[in-house]
């Protein structure tokens, strides 16, 4: 397992999607949606899913003395472990702003999402559809990656609208709670943010596989 992600590291990534990564930090900037930076990071995965398609790397990876369902894995413990490298990089931020931060005025007089726990189970829900509409939308030819992506990109943007209204739902107002009120939901809506980036992935991982062994090369 290590292998194949190193050979994903080492030959087929892009170097946009270890630069993407950075975009995590955009966790910081008060007045803006957070949640746009999960996509900025997905962007950087879409960059290296085309790198990797120009240089032919499919067949390259389909030539190796491995399963096809390795081939795969060996994308999505890529995807997983950039998605989870700016996932890490959010969470600091998102802990500065909620305890270092707290009493600073840009932060306080957000118009917008706080950065909180919530925001961090935002960004999660975003990777997982990346990985389930353009993954595993993928591997449905492993060639053509536009469809599949602009899809990606409208469920996208309306996550985000939907995580950035949800406080201004009547009864919601304590997801976009400020530092470390209201913990317990806090903590509640992250655990679910987990299960989806997780749920979701497993399926998508087997739909890929299922996709990619109907594929003739």
């Amino acid at each position: 397992m290590l292998n194949i992600l190193l050979k994903e590291i080492k030959l087929s990534a892009s170097p946009l999607a270890f630069l993407f990564i950075a975009f995590g930090l955009m966790f910081l900037l008060p007045g803006y949606p957070v949640l746009c930076s999960a996509f900025f990071v997905t962007l950087g995965l879409f960059q290296s899913f085309q790198y990797a398609r120009e240089a032919n790397d499919t067949v390259f990876s389909a030539l190796l003395p491995i399963a096809k369902k390795d081939v795969v894995k060996g994308r999505f413990l890529f995807t997983c472990f950039i998605e989870l490298s700016g996932f890490v990089l959010m969470a600091v931020c998102a802990v500065l702003r909620m305890t270092v931060f707290v009493s600073a005025a840009p932060y306080v007089n957000n118009a917008l999402m706080n950065a909180n726990l919530f925001a961090l189970a935002g960004a999660l829900v975003i990777f997982a559809l990346f990985n389930l509409i353009f993954v595993c939308g993928f591997y449905k030819t492993a060639y053509k990656l536009g469809k599949p992506f602009v899809t990606y990109i409208i469920a996208a943007f309306l996550t985000v609208g939907v995580f950035e209204a949800a406080h201004h739902v009547p009864g919601l107002e304590a997801v976009n709670a400020f530092g470390t009120e209201r913990f317990g939901l806090q903590l509640i809506t992250l655990a679910a943010g987990m299960a989806v980036y997780a749920g979701g992935t497993a399926l998508a991982y087997a739909g890929a596989c299922a996709r990619f062994e109907k594929i003739d090369l």
